[in-house]
């Protein structure tokens, strides 16, 4: 089990990194199949809202804190280069920076990008909603399973 310096980052690594996999598993496993379902007017206004609301200070607390902290842990583990738990704590910060916070970057958002600059009731907008699911949900299953696998990994540091 770890202690010293990085027992409670890696306690609050555990909860944020958790409860951003959960977000992101309600978004694979029932929202996107949701807005998938309705016609893509409503499909693509839906979701232009949800990207609106997301880039709140609830969520985003959440979710860059959970950056800021992943990387912090993963300095601290690099310098102080602990007799436990170190790959663990790399393993996970490595998993929420790359598969989740870089994944959301280079993926989702400009996706997103693309579709706040569409009129939802358009034909372009029509004819990108079906490729904005597929791909968007796609990657969010990487960042859902990334942002999971770094919980797990912290908890395994703690343990």
């Amino acid at each position: 089990m770890i202690d010293g310096p990085l027992f409670w980052p890696t306690v609050l690594g555990v909860l944020g990194t958790g409860l951003v996999a959960g977000v992101f598993c309600g978004f694979s496993t029932f929202v996107m199949r949701g807005l998938a379902a309705l016609p893509p007017a409503q499909g693509a206004a839906a979701m232009q809202a949800i990207n609106v609301a997301a880039v709140t200070p609830p969520f985003m607390a959440v979710f860059l804190g959970s950056a800021v902290l992943c990387a912090g842990i993963a300095v601290v583990t690099l310098v102080l280069w602990p007799e436990e738990g170190t790959v663990e704590l790399l393993v996970g910060s490595a998993l929420y920076l790359f598969g989740s916070f870089g994944v959301t970057m280079a993926a989702n958002v400009p996706r997103n990008d693309a579709l706040a600059g569409l009129e939802p009731g358009t034909p372009e907008a029509a004819a990108y909603w079906p490729a904005y699911i597929r791909q968007w949900t796609l990657w969010n299953h990487v960042r859902t399973v990334a942002s999971a696998g770094a919980a797990l990994a912290y908890v395994l540091a703690l343990t």
